[in-house]
């Protein structure tokens, strides 16, 4: 007779007391407390001020506060500029520079950070940094130029490099804005702070553009 608490070929044995349920992986109680505790730390209990504060900062530089609290997590830096694409600010170039409305009004009220620029692998970037000035009636701090979409990775970083070392700028706490996936990987080479999508940055009139 076939005990209840013998085993077939390769079956474990149940010991008394075993209520035949799934097996229980070893340790998953104490992950599970440690993951739950670690997470807790992650979320700070900040005081209402220093809240307000950041809301208020996040409203300056354009971000929802979620996004700001982010980044904030990530590099334990304030942002003290954003690299924006001539793509990604749906710059159009005839003979005029022209940008589109709500693009520029947000430009323009971003506060207590540089704005810098990247211009197009063709472009001069020092030209098109005055006539957005002259005719935008819109500064930028810096602008470079960007290399071709398939460069390698040395050449994106060194790009943006080239826009941040003359302004002293640390990359963690510089955001990039861009449309493209070369230019993300291109961000993440320069330990940026973050590369968010113009559609991201702007919402839907980026996408229409």
């Amino acid at each position: 007779m076939h005990s209840p608490f013998s085993s077939f070929a390769g079956e474990r044995i149940a010991g008394i007391g075993h209520n035949q349920g799934p097996p229980i992986e070893a340790g998953r109680r104490f992950r599970r407390h440690a993951w739950t505790v670690a997470r807790k730390e992650l979320l700070p209990k900040l005081p209402l001020e220093i809240i307000r504060r950041r809301v208020a900062r996040a409203r300056e530089l354009g971000l929802a506060y979620p996004a700001y609290a982010s980044i904030l997590l990530g590099s334990g830096r304030d942002i003290v500029g954003f690299l924006f694409t001539c793509e990604a600010i749906g710059l159009r170039l005839a003979r005029t520079v022209e940008l589109p409305d709500r693009t520029a009004a947000k430009l323009r009220d971003l506060a207590r950070c540089e704005r810098l620029l990247l211009a197009e692998p063709d472009g001069d970037p020092e030209a098109l940094r005055a006539a957005l000035t002259a005719e935008v009636r819109l500064g930028f701090a810096a602008a470079g130029r960007a290399p071709m979409p398939r460069a390698p990775l040395p050449e994106g970083r060194a790009a943006i490099r080239a826009v941040l070392d003359p302004l002293k700028l640390p990359s963690d706490a510089v955001v990039m804005i861009g449309t493209r996936g070369a230019e993300r990987a291109w961000a993440d080479a320069a330990r940026m702070a973050k590369f968010l999508p113009a559609e991201s940055y702007f919402g839907a009139e980026a996408a229409a553009r």
